[in-house]
């Protein structure tokens, strides 16, 4: 399931992804998900979006060169000026030899890279590594249970292999449409974070199926994917935070409507977990004191209400709560 999403969205930790394989895997427990991140078959790097994604050992090492201009271009927007006149290469391969000695946090990096750029800001040093190398995150951290701090090395000493030196644009895309198709250019674009795909959709369109959209937009998907019609009814389902489902397409109105959007997607850029109904975000919930809390943003009917309890006391189940509380509708 990891591979099949093209990874989870994963700088929260470490419930989001567990919570994101629950809502998706009968009987899933977190020790399976433990077990990969320990034996170094998952990782955490930076990827989409230049975000922490978990995902497999092969996926890292495919993903991260292709999205390299997503690392520039951040590493530019939020640090150029104090890297200015520096060669990024050559402060990421000292960052090489730091984090391939030990992992390192980001804080300890700019540290220790400080008495060769002293008039550099430590934290700039440490982001131009982030950029440079695909760094990934190494155990404890994200771990369900356990903790630990950021600390980093790179995926080649960590995975022990080099990172694919050909991948392959079309691929990803082709990959991005399995889980997630139909879906525009625009919506490829706002996953990946590269900009520029109209040109390899259009090239792989010959073994695609195109459709429209209400709005006239273009829409790609694999020819033998399934599309179930609209009356194929849509469980209710309790939505991991940073789920995969709200991040993964530039019109997040298909699965959330847009007057619930800043109740779900904070200003600080937080992505709350959220109550499915219908195949629609309907609500919100959190797990406070193991006492989980499902705030509706509209009544619910009589059957959606229990839906809703059932599906809480078998998140409760995986989490070790005690107790679930559908809170009145706040809309």
């Amino acid at each position: 399931m990891v591979g099949h999403l093209v990874g989870l969205q994963a700088q929260a930790v470490p419930e989001p992804p567990y919570f994101g394989l629950w809502s998706r895997l009968d009987g899933f427990r977190p020790e399976a998900l433990t077990e990969l991140i320990e034996r170094r078959r998952v990782v955490r790097v930076a990827l989409q979006r230049g975000t922490i994604h978990l995902v497999t050992a092969a996926d890292c090492r495919t993903l991260r060169p292709l999205v390299q201009p997503v690392l520039d271009r951040a590493l530019r927007g939020a640090y150029g000026k104090r890297l200015a006149g520096l060669d990024p290469a050559e402060v990421a391969a000292r960052g090489r030899g730091l984090v391939e000695a030990e992992p390192r946090t980001f804080q300890q990096l700019g540290q220790l890279l400080g008495p060769a750029y002293p008039d550099r800001d430590p934290a700039a040093l440490a982001q131009a590594v982030r950029a440079g190398l695909a760094l990934v995150q190494v155990p404890p951290r994200g771990l369900w249970g356990r903790s630990g701090p950021a600390a980093h090395t790179t995926a080649e000493h960590w995975l022990g292999q080099p990172l694919d030196p050909a991948p392959s644009l079309a691929a990803m895309v082709r990959r991005y449409l399995t889980a997630f198709g139909p879906a525009t250019a625009a919506d490829v674009q706002k996953w990946c974070g590269l900009t520029g795909l109209g040109p390899v959709l259009a090239g792989l369109a010959p073994e695609l199926v195109l459709l429209r959209d209400e709005q006239g937009r273009t829409l790609y998907d694999l020819t033998d994917a399934p599309r179930p019609g609209e009356d194929v009814p849509a469980p209710v389902r309790l939505l991991a935070p940073f789920d995969n489902l709200l991040l993964s397409h530039a019109d997040r109105s298909r699965v959330l409507p847009e007057e619930y959007r800043t109740r779900v997607m904070t200003q600080n850029g937080i992505v709350l977990g959220t109550l499915l109904v219908d195949g629609l975000v309907a609500g919100v919930w959190r797990i406070e004191a193991g006492t989980l809390r499902v705030r509706p943003f509209a009544p619910l009917r009589s059957s959606e209400l229990a839906a809703t309890e059932e599906e809480g006391a078998l998140l409760l189940d995986f989490t070790g709560g005690e107790r679930v509380v559908v809170e009145p509708a706040d809309g």
